[in-house]
This record gives C-alpha cells, sequence and structure tokens, in this order.
C-alpha cells in the first residue's frame, strides 16, 4: 500500500489507471526522499522524519489523477507532486511548533523530539526546496507556488486572529478554503497543466481541487467528533479537548442547540474528562452535528459537479468516487 493510512482512498482508483497511479505514488516517494537528503546529517534525519511517518499523501493523488485527463507519463508532474508534498509537509512542521503538538501521525513530533528551533528550520529548509523545485518547472510554477504559499499563510493568520468582527463560520470557511483547500486546488492544476490539458480542463480541475479540498477538511473535523475510532488519525473528541473551533461546534454554539452544550462548548478547551465526555455525547445527537455533515455534502456536490465537466472515462469516475467517500464517510 502506497498512501499510509489512506487505504479507503486508494481502493477508489478505477481500476483502468490503477497502476499508472500507483507507479506515480511510488515515484513521488522516491522524489520526496531525494528532495529531503541534506549535506548535514542531521537536517536529513529532521526532514525524512515526516516523510517516513507516512500520510494520506493526498495532493499527489490529486496530481496524479488530474494527469490521467491527459499524458501522466510527462516528468514535470512527479516534480510537481513532489513540490506541493513538500510544501504541504513544512506546514505541519511549523503547525506543530504553533501547536506545541507533542504527537503527529502517531510518532513524536519533530518540536518534540528536537525542540521548537529545529522543527521550525527545517519546515523552512522544506520550504526552500519546494521552491527549487518549481524554479524548475518554470516560471508559470514559481508564480503559483510563491501565490498558494501566500495564500496558505494568509489563512494561518486568519486562524490566529480569529473572526474580528466577521461572522465565524464564514470566517472559519474562508481559512479552511486558504490554509488546506488552496494547496489541493493547485495540486489538480499542476496535473492538468503539466499533463498538457487545454486551459478549461485545468481550470476545471482547479475549481475541483478547491470544492474537495474543503470538503476534505471538513470531513476530517467531523469525523473527530463522529467516530468511535481513530479513523480520523487522532483520538475522537481531540479538538474539543484542546478547544479547537470546528464547523460543528461554531454551528452549535451560533444555533438553536441546549443551554448545557453551549456552556460546555464556550469553555474552550474542555480539560475535565467529565465534561468533554458530556459535550461529546451532546455534540453526536444535535442538529450542528448534522448541519456539518450537510455543508460537507454541499462541498463533496460541488466537487462532483465539476468533475462532471471532465472528459468521460476511468479518470473522471475516480474523482466522483472520492467524492461520494469524503461526504459518506461522515455518515
Amino acid at each position: 500500500m502506497i498512501m499510509t493510512g489512506s487505504s479507503g482512498l486508494h481502493d477508489l482508483i478505477d481500476p483502468a489507471v490503477r497502476d499508472s497511479v500507483a507507479g506515480f505514488l511510488e515515484s513521488v516517494e522516491a522524489g520526496l526522499r531525494t528532495a529531503v537528503a541534506s549535506d548535514d546529517p542531521l537536517v536529513t534525519e529532521v526532514a525524512t522524519h515526516l516523510v517516513e511517518a507516512g500520510g494520506k499523501r493526498f495532493r499527489p493523488l490529486v496530481v496524479a489523477l488530474g494527469a490521467q485527463f491527459g499524458d501522466p507519463a510527462r516528468p514535470e508532474l512527479v516534480t510537481s507532486a513532489v513540490l506541493m508534498e513538500l510544501t504541504h509537509l513544512a506546514t505541519l512542521y511549523h503547525d506543530d511548533v504553533m501547536d506545541e503538538a507533542p504527537m503527529r501521525r502517531g510518532a513524536a513530533s519533530a518540536n518534540s523530539r528536537w525542540t521548537n528551533s529545529i522543527a521550525v528550520y527545517v519546515g523552512d529548509y522544506l520550504l526552500a526546496r519546494a521552491a527549487g523545485l518549481a524554479a524548475g518547472l518554470g516560471q508559470d510554477a514559481v508564480r503559483l507556488q510563491s501565490r498558494t504559499l501566500a495564500q496558505l499563510v494568509e489563512g494561518q493568520l486568519k486562524e490566529t486572529v480569529g473572526p474580528r468582527g466577521d461572522d465565524p463560520i464564514r470566517h472559519h470557511l474562508r481559512v479552511i478554503e486558504d490554509k488546506t483547500a488552496s494547496l489541493i486546488a493547485t495540486s489538480a492544476r499542476f496535473g492538468g497543466m503539466f499533463a498538457g490539458l487545454p486551459a478549461p480542463h485545468v481550470q476545471t480541475l482547479t475549481d475541483f481541487g478547491t470544492s474537495i479540498g474543503i470538503a476534505f477538511q471538513l470531513s476530517d473535523d467531523l469525523l473527530d467528533i463522529a467516530s468511535e475510532s481513530d479513523e480520523s488519525g487522532k483520538t475522537p473528541g481531540t479538538d474539543l479537548r484542546e478547544g479547537v473551533p470546528t464547523l460543528p461546534v461554531l454551528y452549535a454554539l451560533t444555533g438553536d442547540e441546549s443551554p448545557r452544550l453551549k456552556a460546555l462548548l464556550a469553555q474552550g478547551p474542555l480539560t475535565d474528562d467529565a465534561e468533554h465526555a458530556e459535550a461529546l455525547a451532546l455534540l453526536r445527537d444535535s442538529a450542528a452535528l448534522k448541519q456539518a455533515r450537510e455543508t460537507v455534502h454541499g462541498y463533496a456536490e460541488d466537487a462532483r459537479r465539476h468533475a462532471r465537466m471532465l472528459p468521460d472515462g476511468a479518470p473522471r469516475r475516480t474523482l466522483e468516487s472520492i467524492c461520494h467517500y469524503i461526504a459518506d464517510r461522515t455518515g
């Protein structure tokens, strides 16, 4: 299995393109290890840490699937997928420092293992390596990677400062679009662009990436509440315990929910085990969770609408299957 922790996504790939996509992702793995290598053993060790920890590799997968609509053998495609994953990994190193996270993907986070300073510098190193790859792909790729990174940072800033008078739900969705969906949209764009697709199809793939990227992140957040296992990659209720305002929580705080649920959620981090369990149970039975599911379904349906504008065949069937999967895995 290539995409660690993402067997559900891997199983959705149409058999007609599965071997091609699998080979592509194997090349991406090799490319990642080459890209993070340094003459300094410490830099290589820390930079390789999250690569070896695995992950969904959703962004390279999106590049691969977009490329299936054109010529998926073009060498620029693997490079662009490595570029996107490196950018994503760099943000994880930085996020863990900001969040003081002790774990990432089931292993000790880089900041807890090597210190915050080293984690930040290695995150910067990965961004530098990504910029070098973009330069090799041409000016359009440099501009696109730069614009995407700027959008991602703006999203992080929005999240850090909060709504500041804006509607909290609209603000939250904008943060997700900037922080998560921007990379996925650019991954889809690179897939179409470097596979030689006509401009309208490249734009359709980009729009697909934005919608599925938002749905992807929202569904992960819902799984943190709704799942009874560690399907989301973390212990259920982690966001509640840490006071992270995900969409179901925002809907509950602004909607017609029980005063008790609102009082618990208004506390922020729920570190008391009894209160945490009570809030999780109430939220699982709330109209807010149902409303959040409907929001996920809406973005997944929007992504499916974009997919249907692309040529019929195995690549499109795979994109549509991913839309169904992301919508349905939250219940």
